[in-house]
């Protein structure tokens, strides 16, 4: 059995470097100009393991809800909901499919519910959709190439998106770039503080638009600029990479990646160069 990791981060085009899945499987969608304000990003992706072998990718978080669409024989649609754990996965045979992440704010403008209803669970689109997944299945199943299946996603989210909630997700967005741009050293009380909202009210926010509270965002925050700065080194001071990142000392440094990646920091350096040399 082989192991894998799967990372994105926000520059990444489809995939970083540590990531162990063929480069030829994934490739980038361009996103619709009328559907940006709800995908930020779409992949589509495609991979035939030999017969008999299985593959475990652990894929780490990054608090996005997402939208994943099977476009195999029996077409597929579930939604993800955000989380800050990782989500390890045992692949096998044909694997064909889009992976479309979405924006602060989707889950109410397609789904009409908060995001912390979807939070660290996976959900059929029919159960959200009680009326149009036939529709979208249907006319999967029916596309005679994977440029129309792609058309047939984007109109049946376009018809979802005309619902709008007023500044909230641009709000949040800016929110979620203020805790990156700090590494998220601000604390809830900062934060609130210098986006002149109440504390109540900026919980209520991140739990209805994204799913998880502002700490759990400045984690992730600060476990990613630790990733990228572990691209630049080839040989890391873990103690110092503790120091520079924001984290209490190295031990702190070892229980995050224990809870957030699901790896020793040793172990996630050993896995990263297996499958940046892969890719």
């Amino acid at each position: 059995m082989t192991e894998r990791l799967f990372i994105r981060l926000a520059e990444d085009v489809t995939q970083g470097p540590e990531s162990g899945v063929p480069a030829h499987a994934l490739r980038a969608l361009a996103v619709p100009q009328a559907l940006r304000r709800h995908v930020a990003h779409a992949m589509h992706y495609r991979e035939a393991l030999d017969e008999g072998a299985e593959v475990v990718e652990r894929v780490l978080p990054d608090g996005a809800l997402r939208l994943l669409i099977g476009l195999g024989e029996r077409p597929s649609a579930v939604v993800v909901g955000a989380s800050i754990r990782p989500a390890v996965l045992r692949l096998s045979g044909a694997m064909h499919g889009l992976s479309l992440t979405l924006r602060p704010g989707a889950a109410l403008d397609l789904f009409g519910l908060p995001a912390i209803e979807l939070a660290d669970q996976s959900v059929a689109l029919a159960e959200l959709w009680s009326d149009g997944t036939v529709e979208l299945i249907d006319g999967l199943a029916g596309a005679p190439t994977e440029e129309a299946c792609v058309r047939c996603i984007w109109r049946q989210l376009d018809r979802r998106a005309q619902r709008q909630n007023g500044a909230g997700p641009e709000r949040v967005s800016a929110l979620l770039r203020q805790i990156a741009d700090t590494r998220g050293s601000l604390s809830v009380r900062e934060l609130a503080r210098a986006s002149g909202l109440g504390e109540r009210r900026l919980q209520q926010l991140f739990r209805s638009h994204l799913g998880l509270s502002p700490r759990a965002f400045g984690r992730m925050a600060r476990m990613q600029s630790l990733l990228r700065a572990l691209r630049r080194e080839h040989d890391p001071d873990w103690a110092q990479l503790a120091a520079d990142g924001g984290f209490y000392d190295q031990s702190h440094l070892t229980h995050e990646f224990a809870e957030l990646i699901g790896l020793t920091p040793t172990g996630y350096r050993l896995r990263a160069i297996s499958g940046s040399s892969k890719t």
